[in-house]
């Protein structure tokens, strides 16, 4: 069987959560809108696992909408609130975001609006002295979007503080933390966001069902028209087994998650200690310290990250070069490159996401592996392009 290690990608689903959710696939089916016996049952469900969502992360049940994806939370922050404020809104997000805030920011810039894209350092941090200017330069700045954690280096970035600097200069803030909730302790009131995206497939629960904390008093304009579900935020009938199986793989996520973290933290940190010292020309992507638990985003010169992750998968490693949404594409990860690498770095780059299933005999098998297939692969490649070998990692 393959070591999945792809979990940024997606997660197994919990037992427990789909157990949870069957009951909402079969015997309870009605709508949670109908006033009858049945529909009340569901409806009870439905505000029971928006609870426990809400206490998850430090919010209030109001606080929380259900959506069908991250991605869908991303864009109700971003056009819902850019298009709440008062005449010509104007966004600024960071330039290594999801391309779910990426493409949606482009839509907000057609739209009219102002778009602001703030570089990041070689660790992926945004630099609160940029943020403070481009807040400065546009003065009535509506909204700033910034991700809690990278996707694909796995930085966490100082949420805190940026969000404060927003909020000096009376913008809100929205953190994309699909990558941290489950993963690492989250609380919405402790960030001081306005706005937080969230997404059950991350941490072990369902696809296609996802989370916007919205506080108290901000109010974005629904990007679905129809019925008055979610307070009016969100239209259409709510994927109650869905929305179930997210509360309960959350509510178990949340439950470990300090020990969990320590687990995974130190087998990536195995992973991470080991390439560096065994192989030459590797180097870490992302910061050492301030990083997600299950995330070794690393770099090997002279090979092509994605023949690696097929060799890999022949001997039963499941990898990835980054984020499944962009797999296939032919131009580098524009995370590596804002990041500073060049094209020939960011290519070389594979993603090795760990998972609860994740153990020391995996870690070690990879390691066993790893050496003579990098040695392999760039030998290949200097057979077929002069020049093509190992040279020395650059930091």
């Amino acid at each position: 069987m393959a070591v999945y290690l792809d979990n940024a990608a997606t997660t197994a689903l919990r037992a427990e959560a789909l157990d949870a959710m069957l009951p909402y696939l079969r015997a309870e089916y009605a709508n949670p809108s109908s006033p009858h016996s049945s529909g009340q049952r569901v409806r009870r469900a439905l505000d029971e696992a928006r609870e426990r969502t809400a206490a998850a992360i430090g919010a209030r049940p109001a606080e929380i909408v259900f959506t069908g994806s991250g991605s869908e939370a991303d864009n109700l922050a971003l056009f819902g609130l850019v298009a709440a404020g008062a005449g010509r809104g104007h966004l600024i997000i960071s330039a290594i975001e999801h391309h779910a805030v990426l493409h949606a920011a482009d839509v907000v810039r057609a739209r009219g609006h102002t778009v602001t894209t703030l570089p990041v350092d070689r660790d992926g941090f945004v630099s609160e002295d940029a943020l403070a200017g481009a807040l400065e330069a546009n003065a009535g700045a509506t909204l700033v979007s910034v991700m809690h954690a990278n996707n694909e280096i796995g930085t966490i970035e100082r949420i805190e503080r940026l969000a404060a600097i927003a909020h000096a200069r009376r913008a809100l803030f929205h953190t994309d933390a699909v990558q941290t909730v489950g993963h690492i302790g989250v609380d919405v009131k402790a960030l001081g966001v306005d706005a937080l995206s969230l997404s059950a497939h991350k941490f072990e629960g369902p696809k296609g069902v996802g989370a916007l904390y919205v506080r108290s008093g901000v109010h974005p304009a629904p990007l679905i028209h129809g019925g008055g579900q979610e307070g009016g935020r969100r239209a259409g009938t709510e994927n109650v087994a869905g929305v179930v199986g997210l509360a309960t793989a959350l509510d178990l996520a949340v439950r470990s998650v300090a020990r969990h973290a320590a687990a995974t933290s130190a087998l990536r940190d195995e992973l991470i200690e080991s390439v560096l010292a065994r192989i030459p020309g590797s180097a870490l992507n992302g910061s050492r310290s301030e990083r997600l638990p299950n995330n070794a985003s690393l770099r090997f010169d002279g090979i092509d990250g994605q023949t690696m992750v097929l060799a890999l998968d022949v001997v039963g490693f499941e990898v990835s070069t980054g984020s499944a949404c962009t797999s296939g594409s032919l131009e580098p990860s524009h995370v590596l490159t804002a990041a500073g690498l060049d094209a020939a770095q960011a290519r070389g780059t594979v993603r090795f996401s760990l998972g609860r299933g994740t153990t020391k005999a995996d870690i070690a098998s990879l390691l066993s592996h790893l050496p003579g297939m990098i040695e392999r692969l760039r030998s290949l490649s200097a057979a077929l392009v002069p020049g093509g070998g190992p040279s020395r990692a650059r930091e």
